[in-house]
């Protein structure tokens, strides 16, 4: 029999054709059990992690769960609502003239007082204050029980009946860079009153420069930092956490043209810690030694009381007089010393050497580290109360 090629090559094609239908087929046929299994299990596996939920928690709790996430990244108007009502305007006059305005709010009542903490620069000068709450349209008159400077903390009192809210305070030290947080405060005046900003934690433990002359820094302050909008008139006013607790309260802004959303604010323990000496007596106790000094880069004021820095000595603070009967006096300090050690802190100026100076108590004992004549000295102070300024 004769067979011709091209009907073989026919023959070979459509085999080959059936086969390659027939595989296709099969893998469809796999394709589509496999998928069929894999739906099964992922209801299976949606089913045991739907029974363990709620074997171990209510519906009610998966639900306050749920709601209570998108509400931290959605809104804060819960926790804002905590702080709102016990957050005031300050306006403060001299001579019945308004001279500032500020914010502060009601930290603490008793039976007779309310008590009111903002900043002292709010109130510093002031003869007579008011307040206005956010949610109320009344003046009321204030007493300003006292307030200090290089704290920049100050104490109002009003009648208890008049503020049926207490801010909640909280830990400064708890709170983590980067978590939300907000302020309640006047910016420019009652008519931004209550206003509300929100941002983040930038920074803890800043040490700022502060000039109370206007010409120099005089002092550091330990803050926090952040980015949330404060302008004039928020000084005074609470920083609060997401959960609405006080964790600071506002207290200055680097105002310059190159910086812009850097405001500070002072832990809400140190301002608690200064706010209980004011209630108590009155003005908050810092430690003197009893001397006038000078930065050591005031070379003419140096070069003109003829005080010679040795060399190798860049930080530190020169004694320019010494206050008699003061115990600078009876540890033997003389003009011309150069002070480059508070106990075991280096001093690199006057605003750093009155930093440390204040983290002590009147009556401690302080080693001070100094230079006479070129020669490396200690000697021990017991500091005095701070009648005198120096």
């Amino acid at each position: 029999m004769e067979i011709k090629i091209d009907e073989v090559k026919k023959e070979d094609e459509v085999k080959k054709s059936k086969t390659v239908k027939k595989n296709i087929n099969n893998n469809n046929n796999n394709m589509g059990f496999v998928l069929v299994i894999t739906i099964l299990l992922s209801f299976v596996c949606g089913a045991i992690g739907a029974y363990l939920i709620v074997s171990n928690y209510t519906l009610e709790q998966v639900v306050k769960t749920i709601t209570t996430s998108e509400l931290v990244e959605s809104s804060i108007s819960t926790s804002v609502d905590k702080v709102y009502g016990a957050t005031v305007i300050v306006v403060a006059y001299k001579d019945g003239k308004e001279i500032s305005t500020g914010t502060g709010f009601v930290y603490k009542k008793d039976d007779k007082n309310a008590y009111i903490m903002t900043n002292n620069h709010v109130i510093d000068k002031a003869d007579s204050v008011e307040v206005e709450f956010n949610d109320k349209s009344e003046r009321i008159d204030a007493k300003i029980l006292g307030g200090e400077a290089y704290s920049d903390i100050a104490v109002l009192t009003i009648d208890a009946e008049e503020s049926p809210l207490v801010v909640e305070t909280g830990k400064s030290d708890e709170i983590k860079l980067g978590d939300t947080i907000f302020t309640v405060g006047s910016p420019m005046g009652i008519t931004y009153k209550g206003t509300v900003t929100k941002g983040i934690l930038s920074g803890k433990e800043r040490m700022v420069e502060v000039s109370l002359s206007g010409n120099s820094t005089d002092y550091y302050m330990n803050v926090l930092q952040l980015d949330a909008a404060v302008n004039p008139g928020n000084s005074g006013g609470p920083l609060c956490d997401v959960s609405g607790k006080v964790i600071g309260i506002i207290s200055l802004k680097i105002v310059q043209d190159e910086v812009e959303g850097m405001g500070f604010a002072i832990p809400i323990e140190d301002a608690l810690k200064y706010a209980d000496a004011i209630e108590t007596g009155g003005e908050i106790v810092r430690p003197y030694i009893g001397i006038s000094m000078l930065d050591l880069s005031d070379e003419y004021y140096l070069w003109q009381n003829r005080i010679t820095i040795p060399e190798g000595v860049d930080e530190g603070v020169a004694v320019l007089e010494v206050v008699k009967n003061s115990p600078a006096d009876k540890a033997g300090f003389k003009k011309g010393d150069i002070i480059v050690k508070l106990g075991d802190e280096d001093i690199s100026g006057l605003a750093d050497f009155r930093y440390h100076l204040y983290k002590h108590e009147v009556g401690d004992k302080l080693e001070v580290t100094f230079y006479r004549n070129g020669s490396k000295k200690t000697t021990t102070i017991t500091l005095a109360k701070n009648e005198e300024k120096y």
